[in-house]
């Protein structure tokens, strides 16, 4: 959408071999400057303008050449960047090329920083496919392999200056459980660390939230969330008079989403139907039918929509009581950080973000539900402590203005990148 409603204008265009294939690309740049810094976007004509951002067939061809794309941008550009920071597997070859390409080692002195959102998708790709990468020292070719193939992941931790995951938590995870790599963040971890995302203040304010009808901040908490609450309910059929728990998300097993369906049909039965349930979200067909099929069973304290809905989204964080987030995995987290944004408690589970920014209400400043496991019986009982925890009004209250004045603003975590680039110049 953003591509769209803006106006843009072309400051390079080129072309590369990639293999056998001869690609041209464009460079563009946004014109008015409406996010308040130079934006730039690269197109390859039919590699990258698709529905999906990643999951074709040819991915590795399609991400290759958007880095080769991007490298001969700077090869051709006036200005020489301090820093190249990097994203994920995407796009993790770029710190690689840059130090061991012939064409680019005018370019050597750039330093590079590696950000990893999710270390389980590493990019691995066959051998054969190494002809893709512009002529490059083949001294150089143990800093692409890891286990037999070219990992991109890999060589983006090997040959990036500094490396930083989204969390403390998961850059910590990391040197124990990270899909292969774990001998090789034990070994580069001098140069790892763990940067907590932010969230956007402006967008997720519900002093000031467009898309929920009831606005409110600290001073009108109570008023404000239940008035929000009472809309949600009638909207899907819930008793605004019980606790309300939702989950937000993709319904994938990373999520822990498979247990869903087992554990709010336990915690419902357990409870005497003593809470209602929210569910949004899409992913795994196997587990949206099992979630559709508690209609059936909990009528009238659940209900589930499988579909993205932004609206819907910011509607549930400012009604809800609690929100559920038992991920098996979760880098970092946002949803966690929308719901305390917005007073409503997360219970989650105790892993890579989560923990980071999630105190359990029983410990010293704690505001959260929090447990270890992400299994049916865990989830069970923390459903079970928020059920007890909202009888008690009060304490309630307490907790959701305890919430709503911690700042997880990008503030602190921009002065982090800041600090990050700083140690890479140095280094």
């Amino acid at each position: 959408r953003f591509l769209y409603s803006h106006q843009w204008e072309v400051v390079h265009k080129g072309s590369f071999q990639m293999g056998s294939m001869h690609l041209p690309f464009t460079i563009i740049k946004e014109k008015h400057n409406q996010l308040h810094f130079d934006l730039y976007c690269v197109d390859t004509y039919g590699l990258l303008d698709r529905e999906k951002v990643y999951g074709y067939e040819d991915d590795a061809e399609r991400f290759m050449a958007f880095q080769i794309a991007v490298m001969e941008w700077l090869r051709h550009w006036q200005h020489h960047p301090d820093v190249v920071h990097v994203h994920d597997n995407h796009a993790a070859l770029i710190p690689f090329m840059l130090r061991h390409c012939y064409a680019y080692v005018h370019l050597s002195h750039i330093k590079t920083i590696l950000t990893i959102h999710n270390a389980q998708y590493q990019g691995w790709m066959g051998w054969e496919k190494s002809s893709y990468i512009p002529s490059w020292d083949p001294w150089k070719r143990g800093l692409l392999e890891w286990n037999h193939t070219i990992n991109p992941l890999a060589a983006g931790i090997k040959c990036a200056d500094k490396v930083n995951t989204v969390s403390p938590g998961y850059m910590q995870e990391l040197v124990i459980a990270s899909n292969g790599l774990e001998t090789l963040f034990q070994q580069e971890r001098h140069k790892c660390v763990g940067i907590l995302n932010g969230i956007d203040y402006d967008v997720w304010n519900p002093a000031a939230d467009p898309l929920i009808q009831n606005h409110y901040a600290i001073e009108n908490l109570t008023e404000g969330k239940r008035l929000n609450k009472q809309v949600l309910c009638e909207a899907f059929g819930l008793d605004p008079q019980l606790p309300l728990f939702i989950f937000i998300g993709r319904l994938v097993a990373e999520k822990a989403a498979d247990l869903l369906p087992e554990a709010i049909t336990q915690a419902l039965q357990r409870s005497h139907f003593g809470f209602s349930c929210l569910v949004l979200g899409n992913g795994d067909p196997a587990i949206e039918d099992a979630l559709q099929q508690i209609h059936k069973k909990c009528f009238g304290y659940y209900h589930s929509q499988i579909q993205y809905n932004e609206t819907l989204s910011h509607e549930m964080y400012a009604g809800a009581d609690f929100l559920l987030m038992p991920s098996r995995v979760e880098p970092c987290g946002l949803n966690q950080l929308y719901a305390i944004r917005y007073g409503t408690i997360p219970v989650v589970r105790r892993t890579g973000g989560l923990n980071d920014t999630v105190v359990d209400f029983e410990d010293p400043s704690g505001y959260g539900i929090c447990f270890q496991q992400a299994s049916v019986e865990d989830i069970v009982q923390s459903i079970q402590r928020g059920i007890a925890l909202y009888k008690n009004a009060s304490k309630v209250d307490e907790l959701r203005k305890h919430m709503m004045n911690i700042n997880n603003s990008w503030e602190k975590s921009a002065n982090d990148y800041i600090h990050l680039y700083q140690s890479a110049s140095f280094n």
